[in-house]
């Protein structure tokens, strides 16, 4: 596997495109990316996660220009006066006990069951919203607690099957509901995506690097799914 950090530049993007892309568009990113493979048509190959990048420089001003990182089967080719990639290979020796501190972006979804249908994805934190009456008690604390209690049920119920726990409750931010449009497509594509940050201790070493490499939940191809890790 491979490890990179990819930034763009701007010039080279449509105006569209630009738009898009600054404005957290899952869709754009994702073809954008794909750049990045020329040679390859088959399944897509990376998990990515886009951010601003972060202020630098002695007054800390924020660049405010996206920032992805990605892990992929391969290694990533750099476009001239598009994309500009920094890559490293990636093979993580994990130990059971290790703490790492993680985060990752994911798409916190359970399958609902529907009499005489295929079976349909529910939004677990839209799920704990709904028993509260829009308006002010949707904003209200115990809103907010049962939305994020829903998020960590749903990650530290799953944690196992991943290769890890973890020991304390993570930090939950940052729901958003996205609505991406895709050429030649009717209706918009939807889901929602929540950030996770904390420490996980490590219980089975390799069914964690194969989560790694696979993914968390849902919506990979939108930025969501990439677990990131580091030595605390």
């Amino acid at each position: 596997m491979f490890l990179s950090r990819v930034r763009v530049d701007l010039n080279g993007l449509s105006r569209e495109l630009l738009f898009e892309i600054m404005g957290g568009g899952a869709y754009g990113a994702h073809q954008l990316l794909w750049k990045l493979f020329p040679d390859h048509s088959e399944a897509r190959p990376f998990l990515f996660r886009q951010e601003m990048e972060e202020p630098s420089g002695p007054d800390q001003t924020p660049k405010g220009l996206p920032l992805f990182y990605m892990l992929s089967d391969r290694e990533p080719v750099a476009v001239a006066g598009l994309l500009d990639v920094q890559s490293k290979p990636f093979a993580p020796a994990l130990e059971v006990g290790e703490q790492l501190a993680f985060r990752v972006r994911a798409n916190p979804t359970v399958s609902k069951a529907v009499e005489g249908k295929r079976g349909q994805r529910a939004d677990v934190l839209m799920a704990a919203k709904f028993p509260f009456e829009s308006g002010e008690a949707r904003s209200s604390r115990a809103c907010v607690e049962a939305m994020d209690n829903a998020a960590n049920d749903w990650l530290a119920s799953r944690a196992e099957s991943w290769g890890f726990r973890l020991p304390v409750k993570p930090n939950v931010g940052a729901y958003r509901q996205h609505a991406l449009h895709k050429p030649g497509r009717r209706d918009a594509i939807r889901f929602s995506s929540v950030d996770y940050e904390g420490l996980l201790e490590v219980t089975d070493p390799g069914r964690l690097v194969e989560t790694l490499a696979h993914g968390i939940g849902r919506a990979k191809a939108f930025g969501c799914g990439l677990l990131m890790l580091r030595r605390p």
